[in-house]
């Protein structure tokens, strides 16, 4: 059992930048794959940015060139780095794992508005 753990939400104004991190309680490398998730108020959860087990990234066109997702495999955790925010960023985000098994955090709830 893997326990995924978000913090570094928080209110931001638009243009600003906030970096999530996802603490693991096992071992990345091993993970095939590691993301970043979002949920908006009254939509469906999407994709926001993947990281595979050899650093290949991918990202939702509507973050591309904002976003950056990375990780350390030494301190187990994912971080996304979010720049020039938008109001439509405002959204719970959740970190995904990949194990065996697929695993899911809390959530970690980012509001950007002025």
């Amino acid at each position: 059992q893997v326990q995924l753990v978000e913090s570094g939400g928080g209110l931001v104004q638009p243009g600003g930048s906030l970096r999530l991190s996802c603490a693991a309680s096992g071992s990345i490398s091993s993970a095939y794959v590691m993301a970043w998730y979002r949920q908006a108020p009254g939509k469906q959860r999407e994709l926001v940015a993947i990281i595979t087990s050899v650093g290949i990234t991918t990202y939702a066109d509507a973050v591309k060139g904002r976003f950056a997702i990375s990780r350390d495999n030494a301190k187990n955790t994912v971080y996304l780095q979010m720049n020039s925010l938008k109001p439509d960023d405002t959204a719970v985000y959740y970190c995904n794992g990949r194990w065996e098994k697929n695993y899911w955090g809390q959530g970690t709830l980012v509001t950007v508005s002025s």
